[in-house]
């Protein structure tokens, strides 16, 4: 799910590692005459236009899509990436919410209905026809979290099987900045949202509500609207028996507040929760609700193109970037239903088209072997990269790297960049060196508490035990500064972000996000003639996952 600013969303990934000083020099023009604006900025247009839809799977704005990057690979001389096709199938599920009743509240004190889509947004991945919430019981479990690395365990002592858990997003920590709770405002992964209901399902939950805050969860609760209230993907996992709840969703701050008051509670407790020692309570408010939901399985698509290495093609680098947006949705106070999607990712798949055309133009083609991978559903959390990791077309103990493009910066050249997940691999030294290069430097994350390192397709690759760091495009503007650009990120979150009025127009400046570009292929083309393999640093939660 993006990248929700102007932000260059880079992702390498990478497993064992030998000394660099093994590495030859490598000619850094090479390929960097072939990077064309104009191609660049076409293939944004034709992407986020309205005849593609908004690009959701399963619609004719996927058929157009897929159609669209084939062609482009197969005419910049890409050999198909998956056998003798371009294309990955990724079996999924459609549901589709017929109806969502409100949601009754029931204590001692009466009852209150509150509104779908208003107040809450609820959804199932049960592909049952009929979810129901029938006088259960909600029980508050302050951040959802079981973290015995962190002696923290929110559910110790609690009942909640059959029953709804209500959860904060976020950390505890990040409310006090404390860095002795879990890594103060830096996210881990036990403040996503996908967490959360992961956590719930493990303990035997029925439900799962997350109280909206906008600044634990880094953005306004219209983005979960947007992004959670109709039609929804999910990989097809039926043959995997895996619990799942019956509902999930977020709830309003204002709707929490609420139903903790229908019993007999403020919101003292949802600052005790930050606390060591904190126990979580059954409300004494039971929930009743309906959903009716279709259940569709049908397959969605990878698009994969290779360049084949002369000297190891039996290692690869694989760039990635999602071709998916919302689709069709929600109209905005235009009228306008399509959600374009152009930064989010239309930027970022053009970028890996521009990237392959760079490395099919090099006068020493690379050692190793490039892999392009547009894929399916991000925005649906990660399904495309996700399969893939799964079920990966090349042995992922020979993938030097995985570099990943959600969005580009859009306001012009900086002289930053960032990354989240500061020091989990040694893939953030070549960055570090190729800035130094450059003349440019690499800036504190900015907002460490979105936890952006999880909310990208490079994160299935690191899930799998790969390792990987994301780079962010900075806000250091060369001509405006920094109040610019910080700016210009907080407007295209208010206004821009999920929404329709994400589209390509004339006021983009692309000449920092041709640079962002360059920037990734040549830390690309530097791994592409090198016989290194970075690795995970000590320390890093992935570490232990490589294989």
């Amino acid at each position: 799910m993006i990248r929700f600013t102007q932000r260059l969303l880079l992702a390498v990934t990478a497993i064992t590692a030998v000394s660099c000083s093994q590495n030859k020099t490598v000619d850094e023009q090479d390929g960097l005459s072939a990077f064309n604006k104009d191609s660049l900025i076409n293939h944004i247009k034709v992407l986020s236009s309205d005849e593609y839809k908004g690009r959701r799977p399963f619609t004719e704005g996927e058929v157009k899509t897929i159609a669209y990057l084939e062609k482009t690979y197969k005419g910049l001389g890409l050999e198909p990436g998956n056998g003798s096709s371009y294309l990955q199938d990724v079996p999924m599920v459609e549901i589709t919410p017929k109806s969502v009743s409100p949601l009754k509240v029931q204590s001692a004190k009466g009852s209150f209905e509150l509104k779908n889509m208003d107040d809450f947004v609820m959804w199932t991945e049960r592909t049952d026809t009929l979810q129901t919430l029938n006088n259960d019981d909600v029980v508050f479990a302050g951040f959802g979290v079981v973290a015995p690395e962190y002696n923290w365990n929110d559910y110790a002592g609690l009942d909640v099987k059959g029953k709804v858990v209500m959860v904060m997003v976020n950390d505890p920590g990040f409310e006090t900045g404390d860095t002795t709770l879990f890594k103060g405002k830096t996210m881990t992964y036990y403040g996503r949202w996908t967490y959360k209901f992961e956590e719930a399902a493990r303990q035997g939950a029925k439900g799962c509500i997350i109280v909206h805050n906008t600044a634990a969860a880094s953005y306004p609760f219209h983005v979960v609207q947007n992004s959670n209230g109709g039609v929804k993907l999910y990989l097809d996992k039926r043959a995997s028996h895996t619990y799942q709840l019956a509902m999930q969703g977020w709830v309003t701050h204002e709707s929490a507040v609420k139903i903790l008051q229908a019993g007999g509670k403020d919101t003292s407790v949802l600052h005790t929760a930050n606390q060591h020692g904190f126990k979580g309570f059954n409300t004494g408010v039971k929930l009743t609700e309906t959903l009716k939901a279709k259940a569709v399985f049908n397959k969605s698509h990878n698009v994969v193109a290779k360049i084949t290495g002369t000297k190891r093609p039996d290692e690869y680098i694989i760039y990635t970037a999602h071709w998916d947006h919302l689709g069709v949705g929600k109209p905005d106070a235009k009228g306008d239903t399509i959600y374009n999607g152009a930064l989010d990712n239309a930027s970022g798949t053009a970028a890996i088209l521009e990237i392959a055309r760079a490395f099919k133009s090099l006068k020493t083609p690379p050692e190793r072997t490039v892999i392009f991978l547009s894929v399916t559903a991000e925005e649906q959390g990660l399904l495309g990269s996700e399969y893939y990791g799964e079920n990966p077309i090349y042995p992922l103990n020979k993938t030097v790297a995985n570099i990943n493009i959600d969005g580009f910066n859009n306001i012009g050249k900086t002289r930053d960049v960032t990354i989240s997940g500061s020091g989990q691999s040694q893939l953030e030294d070549y960055l570090k060196d190729q800035l130094k290069k450059d003349g440019r430097y690499l800036a504190p994350e900015a907002h460490p508490e979105a936890g952006h390192y999880f909310r990208s397709d490079h994160f299935s690759f690191a899930k799998v035990g790969v390792p990987s760091i994301t780079i962010g495009g900075g806000i250091d503007n060369v001509e405006k500064g920094k109040e610019y650009g910080k700016k210009k990120q907080e407007e295209y979150i208010a206004v821009r972000y999920h929404q329709p009025a994400d589209q390509f127009d004339s006021t983009w400046n692309l000449d920092g996000g041709l640079e962002d570009i360059e920037l990734i292929f040549k830390i690309g083309k530097r791994l592409a003639f090198e016989t290194s393999f970075p690795q995970w640093n000590a320390g890093s939660e992935f570490k232990k996952l490589r294989k």
